[in-house]
């Protein structure tokens, strides 16, 4: 698959900044993660249908990846965050959606 990280205007890829703000074995873990989507290997790690067509993917205890898939080939990342409670933060929610909603925008699709 083609991974494509949530990027800034500027450039920053947002979801490579939180996996290296998160201590080495969380980190390693959330790499671990972009790697399996990249070799098509999402059988091995924890996913689950969030909201619309917008999934979200388990690591390391409590930590999560928002992303949607494009078409067969193309997935992305949308927003990276700690899961604090058994639901999702309104302020996260809200990031997602836009961000799906940007997304859909970029490739003539509605994932929400």
């Amino acid at each position: 698959m083609n991974v494509h990280n949530y990027k800034t205007a500027g450039g920053k890829d947002l979801i490579v900044s939180y996996i290296e703000s998160l201590p080495k074995a969380e980190a390693v873990d959330g790499y671990s993660v972009i790697q399996a989507f990249k070799e098509d290997r999402t059988d091995e790690v924890k996913t689950s249908l969030w909201r619309g067509k917008i999934s979200e993917v388990y690591f390391y205890k409590h930590n999560r990846i928002f992303y949607v898939i494009a078409d067969g080939e193309d997935v992305f990342f949308l927003h990276a965050c700690r899961k604090q409670k058994n639901k999702t933060e309104k302020n996260d929610a809200d990031i997602v959606v836009n961000r799906a909603k940007e997304v859909g925008k970029l490739v003539s699709k509605n994932f929400i």
